[in-house]
């Protein structure tokens, strides 16, 4: 299935429950029923990481771009957060409440992570940097299984730490266990009964994933650049040694056959199997004695003094809230500096406050950098090397293309008034479902490596101009038509742009555009719908629908 036209006779078909659904939503969730922290609780450590940020820009003489409009901040949270521009829904409740901005937004920020909505696409953009992207084999191992509970995990709150720990020491089978996944999903493909697990895949992506280095080279030879060397990447290795997938699934077993179990390597010189034995690089004091090689590892990455877990996972989420990683890549950090910088700070409070992720991206959300505008007003009188200087200082917010899971979601709920969440239609959430991953395969999918730079490409313009994604959202169709609700109840022509610029940018057209596109209900040639239904295209494929401001 590709795009809403083969959907429209069973959205026709119940389209009178859709308009029963959207009379029937709940409000915004009062204070008690949000998440995280309280935002008074944050301001000792928002000051100081305002004020790292204060001393960099003076030091490096730049001038920071002035605070972003509510509506552009409220829109990164939504991208960064649920996956989509907010809903216009969300954004007549946000501005109904006549509380200063500020208060406002970090009141939203509580509330978009206490929606089902933050637990789902925040576990898919984890997801990538644990197990990837790719289903993989369906027998033995289930994405789908390690995905919802990965949210699972997010919507009640469990610690980081606890998650990992899970991740790295569960046994069992993948659809019981499906923290297995993460085990299973380094599968030795050359295996042809399928229980051989790749220690070398676990050992890099145990330290990538949860550390934010790269010592994959190492694995053949000491890293040319780095001081990882090929005896530590092995000593890592070890640690998966005993690990296997039999009939009951996952486990750790110290003997197989009656004879021990251990991870052997050929040896270049001799040729002949020589025996490895489990070894950390650093910080050998973290290392417990007891337990399974598994638990042992994972305890000792996620020790309270192991600097680089939460520096990498505080990284990690930097860059799923403002489109680039404080430091990139995101997965190669170097190790850790002697003077404290940001990431430590921000690592330092996670860690005090039980690895709570939720804290963590409150604490960035609050951020003097994420609540800055993309821009100076003057931008064309500075020279380039003043805009590169002022970006890499977080200065200003980085212009950032949106991922095609933020694209297509935008597209989908701006063709919706009401918001496209759990509690929308079933219909509704069927679309989204199937739509979604077809657009994001074609569009282009860069996976575990979603937060690299890469700029558009022609054929993702063309989806975009020429697909049936825009074209069939932007069309004025009965019953949940955001297009055709706005062409027939918006009351004057003004409120029909304004809606529109207000759905799909999440901010009211200039007087420019206003009068430019109002002027176009005045030729009686064209009629209402296709007005609003070509403003809407042409919003869709505009530069500014397709990054993050």
């Amino acid at each position: 299935m590709r795009y809403l036209s083969k959907m429209l006779p069973l959205l026709v078909v119940c389209g009178v429950v859709g308009v029963v659904t959207w009379a029937a939503r709940s409000p915004l969730q009062s204070a008690s029923q949000l998440t995280g922290a309280e935002p008074s609780e944050l301001m000792p450590v928002e000051r100081q990481i305002d004020a790292e940020f204060a001393r960099r820009w003076t030091d490096q003489h730049v001038t920071p771009a002035p605070g972003a409009p509510a509506l552009q901040v409220l829109r990164r949270l939504s991208l960064a957060l649920h996956g989509s521009v907010p809903s216009l829904e969300e954004i007549r409740q946000f501005e109904e409440d006549s509380r200063p901005d500020v208060e406002k937004l970090n009141d939203w920020t509580r509330h978009m992570l206490a929606d089902p909505r933050f637990g789902d696409y925040f576990a898919e953009r984890l997801a990538r940097a644990f197990v990837g992207k790719e289903d993989g084999q369906f027998v033995i191992y289930r994405r789908d299984r390690f995905v919802a509970w990965l949210s699972q995990q997010l919507k009640s709150g469990t610690p980081y730490d606890d998650i990992v720990r899970q991740m790295i020491s569960s046994e069992g089978i993948a659809t019981d266990r499906p923290a297995t996944n993460f085990i299973v999903a380094a599968h030795d493909n050359a295996d042809e009964k399928g229980n051989k697990l790749d220690e070398n895949k676990l050992a890099g992506k145990s330290v990538r994933a949860f550390l934010g280095q790269r010592i994959d080279c190492a694995q053949c030879h000491n890293h040319p650049f780095d001081d990882w060397k090929q005896s530590q990447f092995e000593g890592l290795a070890a640690f998966y040694g005993q690990t296997a997938y039999t009939i009951v699934g996952v486990e750790d077993s110290a003997t197989q056959k009656g004879k021990p179990v251990e991870y052997e390597v050929e040896d270049r010189k001799t040729l002949e199997q020589r025996v490895i034995k489990e070894s950390v690089p650093f910080l050998d004091e973290c290392l417990p004695t007891g337990g399974s090689r598994r638990e042992r590892l994972a305890t000792w990455i996620t020790d309270p003094k192991n600097r680089r877990f939460e520096r990498a996972i505080a990284n990690r989420v930097w860059g799923y809230l403002f489109g680039r990683a404080y430091i990139e890549p995101v997965d190669d950090l170097q190790d850790p500096p002697d003077q404290p910088d940001v990431l430590d700070l921000l690592g330092r409070d996670f860690r005090e406050h039980g690895y709570d992720l939720k804290r963590l991206v409150q604490v960035i959300a609050m951020s003097a950098p994420f609540r800055r505008d993309s821009g100076y007003a003057d931008d064309i009188e500075r020279d380039k090397q003043q805009l590169e200087t002022a970006e890499a200082e977080w200065a200003l917010f980085p212009l950032i293309r949106l991922r095609p899971e933020q694209v297509i979601g935008s597209v989908l709920q701006s063709a919706s008034l009401q918001t496209v969440d759990q509690n929308s239609h079933l219909v509704q959430r069927t679309i989204k479902l199937f739509q979604s991953g077809g657009f994001v395969r074609e569009y282009g999918d860069l996976g575990e490596n979603e937060l690299l730079d890469r700029g558009g490409t022609i054929p993702q313009r063309l989806l975009m101009l020429n697909g049936d994604l825009a074209g069939e959202a932007s069309k004025a169709k009965p019953i949940l038509s955001a297009v055709a609700r706005i062409a027939s109840l918006a009351p004057t022509d003004e409120k029909r742009v304004e809606t529109a610029y207000l759905v799909c940018l999440t901010r009211r057209p200039t007087a420019e555009e206003s009068a430019h596109f109002v002027g176009l209900f005045q030729q009686k040639q064209f009629k209402r719908n296709e007005i609003v239904e070509d403003l809407y295209w042409v919003l869709f494929n505009s530069t500014e629908f397709a990054w993050n401001h």
